[in-house]
């Protein structure tokens, strides 16, 4: 389900999705701005896989656990990662 198996193929795993929504992310968007987004981005880059709502949520619930998104004033936001700093 989050990676690819023998039944879910590799442009609708969860972590595949879930690029293709970071994607998206060039500024703050709401949840149906980004949806709308990846739709259009889906059938223009030839993903013809049906994606339901309720998988994008999934993928969002991936990305929002793994620290690459977050909800700010219902806005969906790209975190940018920090490197932590090296210890001597």
């Amino acid at each position: 389900m989050i990676t690819p198996t023998k039944g879910i193929a590799p442009d609708r795993a969860l972590l595949a999705v879930g690029a293709q929504i970071a994607m998206q992310l060039d500024r703050p968007l709401t949840v149906s701005q980004t949806w709308s987004r990846l739709r259009e981005w889906r059938h223009e880059n030839g993903h013809p896989a049906p994606l339901s709502f309720g998988w994008f949520v999934l993928a969002l619930d991936v990305l929002h656990a793994l620290g690459v998104v977050g909800l700010n004033n219902d806005l969906i936001t790209r975190r940018t990662a920090h490197a932590a700093p090296a210890e001597r």
